[in-house]
């Protein structure tokens, strides 16, 4: 298996997570367009491997620029930049890598198309390759919060698949196991695109890691029965005050969790914290396609035409977050302090 997100040569290849678990299948983008339809279709998915591939797709961008400098050159990325900038807006993380790829840009604007492109490609390789070392940290330091012998809910899909390698939430249990801990993982389905049902247990039982699949409703059920020690998920933005944009459905757990006295962990780099916001009031929601809800693997469910709402992310309040786990360590309350200083 290649990594989630490959460069090789021109093109950029990413597995098309819409095919797990039945099939294991490449996209090969050659352009920033291919791209940006790739992180809009959700081939590739979860805050991490946005920001990495949009980065990526901006150096596929400027391989196709022609003018060396000048209004021109700028125009031309700026087209390229605003495209990728629109395709998915609750993931902070791809607003940051493509900051960091315009910083680029704006440095070495001057220095000529191969000297642009080659800087570019350099940054979008390091993006990749500090996400990975990011996530290992985020695992030695959350590892600590498992008990042997637990039992740990998760939410979505936050492992390798949704970053360069490794995981933010899946990481934290990829480091407990790893440290000789016995765990074991519930994996509640995530509707409507089934990100736990159909990656999470994927990566899970590859990595030998015992997983049992719940549907979204049971996660009630089974915290008052005192069959889930914690809760651990990923997120797509935090605010600055410890509020937590994450897949739909998480905001109830979170609130699940906390009548059950259930610890919720929240497991995310920096990269993914929005200091502009001072609450997630401000996070904006990415609404999808309603057919994700009329339709499961291309099978109608329900009446073709009956009005749906589809969210993507909702907000979880701090109030209800026992911690955020970062590459720099364990953030608890009050979280304008703990994330502000970090």
């Amino acid at each position: 298996m290649l990594p989630t997100i490959a460069w090789r040569g021109h093109s950029l290849i990413m597995i098309d997570q819409r095919k797990l678990p039945a099939q294991e299948v490449y996209v090969r983008c050659r352009t920033y367009i291919q791209v940006a339809q790739a992180i809009e279709k959700m081939v590739v998915r979860g805050a991490p491997a946005i920001g990495i591939a949009a980065a990526y797709g901006l150096v596929l961008g400027a391989l196709g620029l022609r003018a060396e400098t000048g209004r021109s050159l700028d125009r031309d990325f700026e087209r390229i930049y605003l495209r990728l900038e629109r395709t998915r807006p609750t993931a902070r993380n791809l607003f940051w890598a493509l900051e960091r790829m315009r910083t680029v840009y704006e440095r070495t604007r001057a220095d000529g198309l191969k000297a642009l492109r080659a800087a570019l490609l350099e940054e979008a390789k390091t993006i990749e390759l500090e996400d990975a070392e990011t996530n290992e940290a985020i695992g030695r330091n959350g590892r600590a919060l498992l008990r042997d012998g637990w039992t740990v809910l998760t939410h979505c899909n936050a492992g390798a698949l949704a970053t360069a390698a490794y995981g933010t939430a899946l990481g934290i249990i990829r480091a407990a196991v790893a440290e000789g801990k016995t765990i074991r993982v519930f994996a509640d389905e995530t509707r409507p695109f089934l990100q736990g049902a159909r990656l999470t247990v994927w990566e899970l039982r590859r990595d030998g890691i015992p997983v049992v699949l719940i549907t979204d409703n049971m996660a009630g059920w089974f915290m008052r029965r005192g069959e889930i020690n914690a809760v651990v998920v990923g997120a797509d933005r935090i605010a600055r005050n410890g509020d937590t944009a994450n897949k739909i459905g998480t905001y109830s757990l979170a609130v699940l969790a906390k009548e059950n006295g259930v610890p919720f962990y929240v497991a995310a780099p920096l990269s993914t914290i929005d200091l502009t916001l001072p609450d997630g009031g401000g996070i904006p929601i990415e609404e999808r396609n309603p057919d994700e809800v009329r339709q499961a693997c291309g099978r109608l469910l329900t009446v073709p035409d009956v009005e749906v709402r589809n969210p993507a992310f909702d907000v979880t309040p701090a109030a209800y977050v026992t911690a955020i786990v970062t590459e720099r360590g364990v953030c608890r309350p009050p979280f304008e302090t703990s994330l502000c200083g970090r």
